[in-house]
């Protein structure tokens, strides 16, 4: 097995974990990462060098970005949730910081689940999602601050600008 193939083998759990976290549905998740390996196994002649993982996560992230734009032309159905008043606290605040999570912008999560989940540098984000390290670390302080206002129970307002 090539070098290549060896280190887009050992990037899956990854990816897999990004995926999950990104979709918050394991088959949708599995899908997305299946769909990335085939399109970076394909296009394996045109890998110029330089960091796989950025590579692979660029291709993944693009994957989304069009399976997003596709379900948005779809209806929606939503699932409807048990309130559990038994569950423990854990379990409890790992759906608080779900309804976090889902409440942000996309770009927003995918920044925050990028620097926080896979300890990705804001270059390496700002490579990915072909933005400038400004954007990045403006997405990320928006992300981080409407995650905690959620958990505290605030409401974010929106700032008026003249």
């Amino acid at each position: 097995m090539s070098a290549f193939r060896q280190s887009v083998e050992a990037m899956i759990p990854a990816l897999r974990r990004y995926a999950r976290a990104l979709t918050r549905d394991a088959d949708a998740a599995d899908d997305l990462v299946q769909d990335t390996l085939v399109r970076a196994l394909r296009s394996e002649r045109l890998f110029l060098g330089g960091d796989v993982r950025s590579w692979l996560y660029t291709i993944l992230t693009n994957l989304n970005k069009n399976r997003r734009r596709s379900l948005a032309r779809r209806p929606q159905f939503t699932q409807l949730t048990e309130n559990n008043p038994d569950a423990s606290g854990t379990e409890a605040e790992g759906r608080d910081i779900e309804r976090a999570l889902a409440t942000l912008v996309e770009e927003q999560r995918s920044v925050l689940l990028l620097v926080m989940l896979e300890g990705m540098s804001y270059r390496e984000v700002a490579d990915i999602q072909s933005v400038p390290i400004g954007t990045v670390m403006s997405r990320l302080a928006r992300a981080r601050a409407h995650v905690k206002a959620s958990l505290e129970g605030q409401r974010l307002t929106l700032r008026r600008v003249k």
